[in-house]
């Protein structure tokens, strides 16, 4: 990831922010919409994880200048992953759903630059998490 992707990713979250419960219902309608079987693997009211997911974004775009210092706590959430079953494939369709949901929140703003610092760091996290995930002790073997 170069330092302009990290200002892109860090510069376009300021503008989400202010929308986050907005963004995370966009997120989710889009999740659900793209594979209605992810719905299963959450509860009935999903208010308090999309404040979760919020506050996760929130917390891994901040600490793009350290990456060092969140990659335990990105590594303990795919771990994590395994308790809800979540699969290595599932990431791919989470990621489509933040790349539409920022899409939809940031408009123009959305630009082809920004869009590519989005995927960088998204592949770069949710590779961590899977390989977290698939070291872990309670790992989900497919």
């Amino acid at each position: 990831m170069t330092p302009e992707q990290k200002t892109l990713v860090q510069s376009s979250w300021k503008l989400v922010s202010p929308i986050s419960s907005t963004a995370a219902d966009l997120f989710y309608g889009r999740l659900f919409e793209l594979d209605p079987s992810l719905r299963s693997l959450f509860p009935d009211d999903i208010h308090e994880q999309k404040v979760k997911l919020m506050q996760m974004l929130a917390y891994c775009v901040h600490g793009l200048d350290h990456l060092d210092r969140i990659v335990s706590n990105v590594q303990a959430l795919g771990i994590r992953h395994n308790d809800y079953r979540v699969k290595p494939e599932h990431y791919q369709t989470v990621g489509a759903a933040l790349l539409w949901t920022l899409e939809q929140g940031l408009g123009p703003a959305f630009t082809d630059e920004t869009r590519q610092a989005w995927i960088e760091v998204y592949t770069i996290l949710s590779s961590v998490m899977i390989e977290a995930a698939r070291q872990s002790p309670n790992a989900i073997l497919e």
